[in-house]
């Protein structure tokens, strides 16, 4: 049974596009995923299709009305028992991040609210979506590129998604370290070259290489990635290493 992702837009034309190609098309063809976009305005009861008005209280900017988002979202629902999650896009959300995306992609059904104006009626994010998140501390012009951030990130952990097996596995952050430095051929380009490591052979000691690179590039950009990545003692002494040859 392929996961079904429901997005609930203002501007369906949005999403025309960015997911017929690479990883997420091939998905889509293999039948690992199913994607629907669904326009807020269609559930809108009102004769011009309206679905916002202005904030009780007064201030600028208008609000997303509670009405159609929550008969859009109903009607969207398994119509029978499934995992399911509603995912609200919102500056106010948690961060994504690796972790939450592979927590999402166990679901069988996802249904992704894409905010828009100075965000939507209090009442949605109480009473029907599950959580909320968001993808970075700026601001976007509505929750779309927000949502298919998330998309991405969680389809391609679909298996069978991926071409190389380990592909998810091997990724930054998918080991809560940032991967190790990549070369192709040739061996040598405009005098620059591929660390002999890599020629050796020897798949234990480019093991070990590999994993010391990403723990160095972790230190030297992400350290705060360190303090929560789970490490062995391999590890530990590796960046003992490091550390060791960053004070020389």
């Amino acid at each position: 049974m392929p996961m079904r992702i429901d997005v609930l837009t203002l501007f369906p034309e949005m999403f025309a596009g960015p997911f017929d190609a690479s990883i997420v098309g091939r998905a889509r063809e293999q039948g690992l995923v199913e994607i629907r976009i669904v326009n807020t305005r269609d559930f809108s009861t009102e004769r011009q299709r309206i679905v916002d008005d202005y904030s009780y209280g007064g201030g600028s900017g208008m609000v997303m009305k509670a009405a159609p988002i929550f008969a859009a979202v109903e009607a969207m629902r398994c119509p029978e028992e499934c995992r399911e999650r509603v995912v609200l896009m919102t500056p106010q959300g948690a961060r994504l991040d690796q972790a939450k995306a592979a927590e999402l992609a166990r679901y069988e059904h996802l249904v992704i609210v894409c905010g828009h104006y100075e965000g939507v009626d209090e009442r949605v994010r109480e009473h029907l979506v599950d959580e909320e998140i968001s993808i970075g501390d700026y601001v976007l012009t509505g929750g779309e590129l927000p949502a298919m951030v998330v998309m991405d990130a969680v389809i391609r952990l679909l298996p069978g998604a991926l071409g190389a097996e380990d592909g998810a596995v091997t990724d930054s952050f998918a080991s809560g370290l940032l991967e190790q430095p990549q070369y192709t051929r040739p061996a040598e380009f405009r005098g620059w070259k591929v660390p002999d490591v890599l020629l050796s052979g020897n798949h234990e000691v480019i093991r070990v290489w590999r994993r010391e690179q990403a723990l160095k590039r972790t230190l030297e950009r992400r350290p705060d990635l360190l303090e929560r990545a789970a490490l062995s003692e391999e590890d530990r002494g590796l960046l003992e290493k490091i550390r060791g040859q960053r004070d020389e």
